[in-house]
């Protein structure tokens, strides 16, 4: 029984760091630009409650298609990992040349539309882990927190470190994603 919850834990720890590297990603990359502390404390704050609603919206339509599609949803939440982690691999390669500037989201519109668009993978595998048996608070709350600390390094990070390590921190996300839908199938 305690292997099992240590087991869980861990899994649900790996996803949302694999999770976070699209925030801490974004972040490195606008912290480059120059934040502000109090900035700095508000997206995080902004991204971890992305992070913990989406999953959440994600894991309760999972259920729902666990209880009409039975033992076949497992093996659909398998596929869609593999799509987004194949997807956020794909993204962070053909992205990682670009030289398109950042936009600091300085307005309410701005700042949510960033939050959504980094927490916006974590709804895909909340619909996956809701058709499995997860703890909800345990994985949106892991969700959140991990998105929110992993927004703050990045951001502070990006004041002391080049470009070049912006698009990587996606790519391991995409990679660890990816692994883990290839266990559920397999």
């Amino acid at each position: 029984m305690y292997s099992f919850a240590l087991g869980q834990f861990m899994t649900i720890f790996i996803m949302s760091v694999a999770l976070g590297f699209d925030a801490f990603s974004l972040g490195l990359g606008m912290g480059m630009r120059g934040v502000r502390l109090l900035h700095i404390a508000w997206l995080s704050f902004v991204i971890g409650l992305f992070h913990i609603l989406m999953p959440l919206v994600g894991i309760f339509m999972g259920h729902y298609m666990s209880s009409l599609l039975g033992q076949v949803a497992v093996s659909i939440g398998g596929i869609l990992l593999v799509v987004l982690g194949g997807h956020m691999l794909y993204s962070s390669l053909s992205s990682s040349n670009s030289s398109e500037p950042i936009r600091q989201p300085l307005t309410l519109w701005g700042l949510a539309l960033f939050a959504l668009s980094v927490s916006v993978d974590s709804f895909s595998v909340g619909v996956s882990l809701g058709m499995f048996a997860t703890d909800v608070l345990l994985t949106v709350l892991m969700f959140g927190i991990v998105g929110g600390i992993m927004s703050i390094l990045g951001l502070l990070l990006g004041k002391h470190v080049s470009r070049i390590f912006g698009g990587y921190g996606e790519a391991v996300g995409g990679i660890i994603l990816l692994a883990f839908g290839l266990n559920f199938l397999l």
